[in-house]
């Protein structure tokens, strides 16, 4: 680990990079009663941390490496900084991205004069065919976190706090492939053992709080895609190892709560933070709130700021949830004048947000409600708690299934016979949802179908169909390659569709 600390003390990143500011978040550290400061990566030329590492490998080669060219696999930032390094530098690059990769992505790359090449569904498969490359053209790869050289370039960044701010009680780091969190943490316990480091990581791409806890490298069945930055299925086999002596706990966060950093982040400094960019600050708040800490200089990195513009809607639409500043719940009144007018005089001062309802029965409606919130879970539970003295009531804020398709369907009850329900994810570009269709055969009626593009690498689909014989059906699932999951028995199907 020595020679991670001396590398950035003695790093050429600088001739690329520049430092980058370390801003106080006054409205954050207002709301949570402690300093927040904010590590503004964005700022870099390509909006990320990752020039960081990239240009530090890359300046390393030698001149007979250098000559033969580099190859790399990404569909993000790692991408734009080695082809950014690679061009400071006179060296040829080729970048593998995976064929979903939004064109906005692989244009960056382009105007930076690297070669594309776009091949397979999903970064495992541009990886493997960047490995090919390596050895068939003889280049050199250029990995995006499990390198030491890699990683002393991002201690540059640690290298900056430290000097930009004398007393830091805690620093959060997002973690994907453990490249950051490594090579930061690693320079802050050698000159500052007593700063408490603190990794974040999305509940659905928990890589470093599972190897953590078992004792070792696992590798995870799925990944969630939402923060692609670092959606990583095992941690690096050189991280890892540095990681498990150096970071002191890892935090899990919620989608949700990750689009509310995202809020938060823009609030205080007008800038439009990645979901991997966010995710450290996601991390404080949510540690904050569960140890009731208060006064301490905690500092958040803003890894990236890279974001689709088309994503800023959905990230939008889910903030209020993760900020809990809205709940979403499903009601089960009477079906006979005056019950809406006597649910909305139990709402007293709330306001609604979203209200969804379609005749089902003579006895009963179930209703679908938004509901804003000023206090947050508190505030959602009293109200819970009232409601459900004179109702059927069903907290639905964190059903997945409820937030990404239910709000956005009529709803109503179809007469079909053996209707089940899964929910898809599959790789985004053009031609892809149809693709989907040809995939999943004419052997079964569809029922119900819900597709939204949400401007991600990945698009959700709820779809039901009609089938006597489901173990068939799944095997026909396993095909596609695709994850999948069945939605049969989500309350939020059965109460609405």
């Amino acid at each position: 680990m020595q020679n991670i600390v001396d590398l950035a003390n003695n790093s050429k990143v600088y001739e690329l990079a520049s430092v980058t500011p370390l801003s106080l978040a006054h409205q954050l550290s207002k709301r949570t009663a402690n300093n927040v400061y904010l590590k503004r990566e964005d700022e870099l030329a390509i909006h990320a941390f990752k020039l960081r590492g990239a240009y530090q490998k890359i300046s390393s080669l030698t001149k007979d490496q250098a000559a033969k060219g580099v190859v790399a696999s990404s569909a993000g930032n790692h991408a734009q900084g080695v082809a950014l390094s690679a061009k400071k530098l006179g060296i040829d690059a080729i970048i593998v991205m995976p064929i979903s990769t939004p064109k906005i992505k692989v244009n960056a790359v382009e105007q930076l004069d690297a070669k594309v090449v776009l091949h397979g569904d999903v970064y495992d498969d541009a990886y493997q065919y960047a490995k090919q490359l390596e050895k068939d053209q003889d280049l050199v790869f250029i990995h995006p976190y499990d390198d030491i050289e890699v990683m002393a370039g991002q201690a540059t960044i640690a290298k900056e706090i430290l000097s930009q701010l004398d007393n830091i009680d805690k620093v959060f780091i997002p973690v994907g492939g453990g490249g950051l969190i490594a090579g930061m943490a690693t320079y802050i316990k050698h000159y500052k053992p007593n700063i408490k480091v603190i990794g974040v990581e999305p509940e659905d791409s928990p890589t470093l709080y599972q190897a953590l806890k078992n004792g070792e490298r696992v590798i995870l069945p799925e990944v969630g895609r939402f923060a692609d930055g670092v959606a990583v299925k095992q941690i690096g086999e050189k991280t890892y190892p540095i990681a498990k002596q150096v970071v002191d706990e890892v935090v899990l966060v919620s989608n949700d709560e990750i689009c509310a950093a995202i809020k938060d982040i823009y609030e205080d400094e007008r800038c439009i933070s990645e979901p991997a960019g966010a995710l450290s600050t996601a991390g404080v708040k949510k540690y904050i709130e569960n140890e009731s800490i208060e006064n301490e200089n905690i500092v958040s990195i803003v890894s990236g700021a890279n974001v689709n513009f088309d994503r800023l809607r959905y990230i939008a639409e889910r903030a209020d949830l993760g900020e809990h500043n809205e709940a979403i719940i499903a009601v089960t009144i009477d079906e006979k004048p005056g019950s809406f007018l006597k649910f909305c005089q139990m709402l007293d001062n709330h306001s609604i947000t979203e209200f969804n309802y379609r005749y089902g029965s003579k006895s009963q409606a179930r209703i679908f409600v938004g509901v804003a919130l000023s206090e947050g879970l508190k505030e959602k539970q009293l109200l819970i708690d009232k409601l459900s003295e004179s109702f059927d009531v069903l907290d639905m804020s964190d059903n997945s299934i409820a937030k990404t398709h239910i709000r956005y369907m009529v709803g109503g009850r179809a007469n079909c016979k053996n209707e089940v329900i899964y929910r898809f994810e599959f790789p985004e570009r053009p031609g892809a949802l149809l693709n989907f269709l040809i995939k999943i055969g004419s052997d079964w009626n569809i029922s119900l179908f819900h597709y939204r593009n949400h401007g991600a690498d990945f698009g959700r689909v709820l779809i039901g169909l009609e089938a006597s014989d489901v173990a068939k059906l799944e095997r026909k699932f396993d095909e596609l390659g695709y994850f999948y999951q069945n939605e049969t028995n989500n309350k939020a199907y059965q109460y609405f569709l």
